[in-house]
């Protein structure tokens, strides 16, 4: 499930970086300093978000050579990979730290709730096959 996860956490972090700082252009990860700097810090988020995928599908190789990957581990770790991130980055990032809001010059509040509440939808995805998968595990079904 972990090896899944980061790749979940590599795809949301892929699609944070791709839609909301490159394509709608609505901010950047570090969004403190100068376009610059926040140019950078989309960069180096770009980087680490490679790195997640690209580690992450080499053990996932790995796992599916020797064939200890069970499915609905595997689409549970992803799940809740993408909601870890989606979370971590909508109450960490942009509350605790601050390193940039969803979007400016508007009211976040409809934008927050909306990030805050996809992140728990695909955490409570991944927890729902999560059970399962250890449902099936305990009881001799093939995961």
């Amino acid at each position: 499930m972990v090896v899944c996860g980061l790749i979940g956490v590599g795809v949301m972090a892929a699609v944070d970086e791709i839609v909301f700082h490159q394509i709608l252009g609505w901010h950047h990860f570090y969004d403190r300093s100068t376009p610059s700097v926040g140019l950078l810090s989309d960069g180096l988020l770009h980087t680490a978000e490679l790195l997640a995928l690209v580690a992450g599908f080499f053990l996932y190789a790995d796992l599916r050579r020797r064939r200890a990957l069970g499915a609905v581990h595997a689409w549970a770790g992803f799940f809740l990979g993408l909601g870890i991130f989606q979370l971590f980055d909508g109450i960490v990032d942009h509350k605790l730290l601050r390193l940039h809001q969803v979007r400016y010059g508007v009211d976040v509040t409809p934008y927050d709730w909306a990030w805050n509440v996809t992140a728990l939808a695909l955490l409570l995805i991944g927890t729902a096959l999560a059970m399962r998968a250890e449902g099936g595990t305990k009881t001799g079904r093939a995961a």
